[in-house]
């Protein structure tokens, strides 16, 4: 039965070009019963293999940032593998609800990404930093460190706060976004998966018919996303986190 949720899903997750660590989180936990530190530890794990096939092909197509990627992965292996032991310690009540309401905001960065770019490009235009010296490295250690801490401790991919932190601080565009994002949650998801592996929160019969369902789900539902309208792919965009981290939420 996961396999099928799971194939369902990824199709979305395909048609929409998201990673979907937090959609998972919330079928495995809500749709199957699985616990919330496991259903963080498969998600995390499972995106592991996707963010490599992904990353390999936006490399190929010139759509990654090596030094930022390294710089801020680098840093977000740290800070995974911190937040994975945190929330180790964490009650099951209390960990859910984190996990939901950061799905839901991110939500509401992908709003601003998605509509209001012309926000995005004016504090560009301002505070955007090279890729290099000091100024540099510390944005970049504290982008890595935080989102890190945010995947391994709540398993969501943070992909939406990676991005729009590193279009924001050094100017990258949407296209080079997207590609050095999938580089960056690479690491932090294998550290993070790691994380819960130590600590016994990772279900290998699960962690296979999950990765099973969501890459056979996502290669279909990628065929299909140039035949909806961009509107409706915007919105669909926002409102899967959303609906994932209320349907979490209001089921913790």
């Amino acid at each position: 039965m996961i396999i099928f949720g799971t194939l369902a899903l990824g199709f979305f997750l395909g048609l929409v070009g998201a990673g979907g660590s937090g959609m998972t989180i919330t079928l495995l936990s809500v749709g199957y019963g699985v616990p919330i530190h496991s259903a963080l530890g498969v998600a995390l794990a499972a995106m592991s293999f996707t963010m490599l096939s992904g990353t390999i092909s936006h490399f190929r197509e010139g759509d990654v940032d090596v030094k930022i990627g390294a710089l801020v992965g680098g840093f977000g292996m740290v800070g995974a593998f911190l937040g994975s032991r945190v929330a180790n310690s964490m009650p099951t009540k209390e960990l859910t609800a984190f996990t939901a309401i950061l799905l839901m905001s991110s939500a509401i960065v992908l709003y601003f990404q998605l509509f209001h770019k012309e926000m995005v490009q004016a504090f560009v235009a301002k505070h955007a930093a090279p890729t290099k010296g000091v100024k540099f490295l510390i944005c970049g250690a504290c982008i890595g460190i935080f989102n890190g801490f945010l995947s391994g401790a709540f398993g969501i991919g943070a992909t939406a706060y990676i991005q729009i932190a590193i279009m924001l601080f050094f100017g990258v565009d949407l296209f080079h976004a997207i590609g050095t994002t999938m580089m960056i949650i690479l690491p932090i998801s294998v550290s993070g998966g790691l994380g819960y592996l130590l600590s016994g929160h990772l279900d290998f019969g699960i962690f296979v018919q999950t990765l099973c369902g969501l890459t056979a789900g996502a290669y279909v539902g990628a065929k299909f996303t140039r035949l909806i309208p961009a509107t409706l792919l915007r919105c669909l965009i926002i409102g899967m986190p959303l609906t994932g981290g209320a349907i979490l939420f209001f089921n913790r």
